[in-house]
């Protein structure tokens, strides 16, 4: 994850207790349905209307914004709500590399199950901030492969925790994330400035972290197990 500026975003008018492998077997998001699995974006929401902060601070959503997003929790996840930047980092592709990214990282903090670092124009993941004495999320049962749920224009894209950022900047996630939401994609002038909220099951992983599908199959049965636990 490199660090955004807001002039940068302002020129591109951008910017739980389940673990393990289920099996696999669904379908990427749509642009008609609010859901890629049985869940909606809006009974998911109306289940984060409120924060209970966790973070000990809050974080920038850009280098140069003020600190103003907090991390909160819920029964079996956390919780904020944030911009969207592109992190294309990883693996080296057509839409992923030095030419198209400007931030380009040939890493990524947790890698696929044959050690090679994530595809970020494939695979839906999110970025978490560094630990740090803002939060931990290792400390919340937040780890590499884990489960989110993002959301964004009435719409739920099931991600896993794929890479690490700054201590003090919050809301990035993969290309492919993004262009799954309807985001632009790009890498240099995508995103989205706001309208973005990410759900992190506790004590998720998905093995192998590759798997999209899996994801999508323990995302439901997770956000399931949200709905009826807050």
């Amino acid at each position: 994850m490199r660090i955004r500026t807001l002039t940068l975003a302002a020129a591109s008018g951008a910017a739980l207790l389940a673990a393990g492998l289920l099996p696999a077997g669904a379908s990427a998001a749509t642009p008609g349905p609010a859901r890629e699995g049985s869940v909606s974006a809006a009974d998911l929401l109306a289940k984060v209307t409120s924060c209970s902060q966790i973070s000990n601070g809050k974080y920038r959503t850009d280098d140069e914004t003020s600190a103003t997003v907090p991390v909160c929790g819920k029964n079996g996840a956390v919780f904020w709500k944030a911009d969207l930047d592109i992190d294309c980092d990883g693996q080296r592709t057509a839409n992923c590399n030095e030419n198209a990214d400007p931030w380009y990282q040939d890493d990524t903090a947790f890698h696929q199950s044959n050690g090679d670092p994530l595809k970020a124009d494939s695979l839906p993941y999110i970025v978490v901030p560094s630990s740090s004495s803002i939060w931990k999320y290792s400390g919340y049962g937040i780890k590499g492969g884990g489960v989110v749920a993002v959301i964004y224009n009435n719409k739920v894209e099931y991600a896993v925790v794929g890479d690490t950022g700054p201590t003090n900047i919050i809301g990035e996630a993969s290309y492919a994330t993004a262009k799954a939401l309807g985001i632009d994609p790009d890498p240099a002038t995508g995103g989205a400035d706001s309208g973005v909220t990410y759900i992190l099951f506790k004590n998720s992983q998905v093995s192998p972290i590759e798997s999209h599908s899996a994801a999508v199959t323990l995302g439901g049965q997770l956000a399931k197990q949200f709905l009826q636990n807050n």
